[in-house]
């Protein structure tokens, strides 16, 4: 299997397909790779090089002890850059791996960086403080932490059958298939990093890293995310970076690039090619200098 070996001794599988102006997938939590296939065909078809990574402790990738928090991810992602020579690239991160991306471009800058989508994405801050009211209470997230430790391979059932693709909503149209590839996806990795994950993607700020972000970035949200709420995500990011566009999915689920892949493909298909992103717009501090 293809992989590059960080500084510390971690082995990171990646997929690294066609040729042409790249694109790299990070995924969210718990899960891999596999969870871009509906991007990486449709872009790869397109005439774009696509590449996504396991993270560390997820999939194929080492399941280390330490090292399983938001600036070694950035590092990894960077050592994965560095070893495929990626230039022009386009950084495209859902949930947990949208905050793998802002922490890679506030941490390392955009030398090797033209653009960023971030879909479902958990920036600037999930939990809940006295700086972000409209945040999930730390209770969530220790509730997760304690299913975990519990019966893992029964949380893996229940997250994507019910919230993650809103399939726990009125006149959904449930996917057995789907349910059984994120458990599958889950399962593949380590214990000991999804469980440290809960606190890198629930409680890292990602505020000054969006502020120092000087290449395009578009938010896509839907707004019934029950995973990561819109109110404490993407209707802030907008506000904190220099070049940001944003269009909301109206009740859409966290699950939209999957579920939605069509409609997710062709906004960032036209907002790789400069079009415009239909019902999409710009966020308030577009082209000021970072704070």
């Amino acid at each position: 299997m293809p992989e590059i070996t960080t500084r510390d001794g971690a082995r990171i599988f990646y997929k690294d397909w066609g040729q042409g102006r790249p694109i790299v997938f990070s995924h969210g939590w718990p899960l891999t790779a596999d969870d871009w296939d509906a991007q990486m065909m449709f872009f790869g078809a397109q005439g774009y090089r696509v590449i996504a990574h396991d993270r560390r402790g997820h999939g194929r990738s080492s399941q280390t002890w330490d090292g399983n928090e938001m600036d070694t991810y950035a590092d990894d992602l960077r050592a994965l850059v560095e070893a495929l020579d990626l230039k022009d690239a386009i950084h495209v991160g859902h949930s947990t791996g949208g905050g793998e991306v802002a922490r890679y471009l506030g941490r390392h800058g955009t030398d090797r960086a033209s653009m960023a989508v971030l879909i479902g994405a958990i920036p600037p801050v999930m939990v809940r403080k006295e700086s972000n009211p409209e945040g999930t209470p730390i209770e969530v997230f220790d509730g997760y932490r304690k299913l975990l430790l519990d019966d893992r391979a029964q949380t893996y059932i229940d997250v994507p059958a019910g919230p993650f693709f809103g399939f726990n909503r009125p006149g959904a149209k449930v996917s057995e298939g789907l349910i059984r590839k994120w458990w599958l996806q889950g399962m593949m990795g380590g214990v000991k990093a999804h469980y440290d994950c809960i606190k890198a993607f629930s409680e890292t700020d990602f505020t000054e890293d969006l502020k120092s972000i000087d290449i395009p970035v578009l938010l896509l949200h839907g707004d019934d995310d029950q995973i990561v709420p819109i109110q404490a995500a993407a209707l802030k990011a907008i506000k904190l970076l220099r070049k940001g566009t944003l269009k909301v999915y109206p009740g859409l689920p966290h699950g939209v690039a999957t579920t939605h892949a069509d409609l997710v493909n062709a906004d960032m298909l036209a907002f790789f090619e400069g079009r415009p992103v239909e019902g999409a717009h710009a966020g308030e501090r577009a082209l000021e200098p970072a704070e």
